[in-house]
């Protein structure tokens, strides 16, 4: 029997279990005992945070990793970032991957005027006197390494804080970071 769970990745942490380098890192069997053959669908960067989705039965990976499954993600810029900004990011822009220079899909993306109080508790990036910061959602189908990181920088306003908040219909809503939370499907 296949089990799978929902994670609030905190900053900091690997998506992953395993770490074969020389340097400690911080992984996610340290937050929680999950059992042998536990995967987690998808990634995000150690310096991002939010919804992970976890498994141990590698087709429900597959399906939920597909190219129309949304990824929605907050980010945190810096400056105030500007519908001109907004509409280019829909559009696609301009990235670099592996060497090359992609265009991003068309995405949903809007300007976050009033953040739900669960994402504005936690990591404190930086205070007023260094200037000012904006929110974005940004929603994809697609996910190349530090995307959404690339797209906001491409626009002239880079990422300071990242925040996956949903996975197709599955929600971060009020899980804490590091909270594990055990699920009978991915729905």
């Amino acid at each position: 029997m296949h089990r799978h769970f929902l994670i609030h990745k905190p900053h900091g942490y690997l998506s992953q279990f395993i770490y074969e380098k020389k340097r400690h890192k911080k992984l996610l069997g340290e937050l929680y005992d999950f059992p042998k053959g536990t995967m987690a669908i998808g990634r995000l960067d150690q310096d991002s945070e939010g919804l992970l989705l976890l498994t141990t039965d590698g087709m429900m990976s597959e399906i939920m990793r597909g190219k129309t499954v949304e990824k929605e993600y907050y980010a945190q810029v810096d400056g105030i970032i500007t519908e001109q900004a907004v509409d280019q990011l829909k559009k696609g822009v301009e990235i670099g991957f592996k060497g090359i220079r992609y265009t991003t899909k068309e995405c949903k993306a809007s300007i976050i005027t009033q953040l739900p109080e669960s994402i504005g508790v936690g990591r404190r990036i930086r205070d007023e006197r260094h200037g000012p910061t904006s929110w974005v959602s940004i929603t994809l189908t697609e996910g190349k390494f530090r995307q959404v990181r690339k797209m906001t920088a491409a626009v002239g306003f880079p990422t300071l804080r990242l925040i996956r908040i949903r996975v197709g219909t599955i929600h971060l809503q009020n899980l804490k970071a590091g909270e594990v939370k055990e699920v009978n499907a991915f729905q």
